[in-house]
């Protein structure tokens, strides 16, 4: 008997990022984590930075996504997202130096700071961060 599936679509400005079936779906939408399966409601919401987590052919694949919207249709569920990068290209060196950069601008503001997007800045590290060292185990 073949798996059931649905369509998984990630995209990103940039590029789009996967495309194909799978058999279950994970992402950080804005109330929490969502569990997504073949015949799920409609569904549509702003997403988190976060983490999608995808099955396809029993193995999981992990994206990293700063924002956007998720939709959820009968057959397909589209992750538009504001960033997008699989987790093994994740730079974490990267990821540790704007959260040091935001920690700091929220703990020494200046004259024209801006709290929402040291805010934002701060929560996107944070969710690189957890990524890749949930890959770690």
């Amino acid at each position: 008997m073949a798996e059931v599936t649905v369509r998984l679509d990630v995209v990103s400005a940039e590029e789009a990022i996967f495309s194909g079936d799978v058999e279950a779906i994970q992402v950080t939408g804005s109330e929490g984590e969502l569990g997504i399966h073949p015949g799920h409601a409609p569904l549509l919401t702003n997403i988190r930075p976060g983490m999608v987590r995808l099955v396809q052919n029993g193995k999981e694949e992990f994206i990293y996504i700063a924002g956007g919207t998720l939709e959820i249709q009968p057959n397909t569920v589209t992750v538009l997202a504001d960033t997008a990068i699989r987790a093994d290209d994740l730079d974490e060196s990267g990821a540790e130096e704007a959260k040091r950069h935001a920690e700091e601008m929220i703990a020494n503001p200046s004259a024209d700071f801006d709290h929402s997007a040291a805010t934002l800045q701060l929560e996107e590290a944070l969710a690189q961060l957890r990524l890749i060292k949930q890959l770690r185990g």
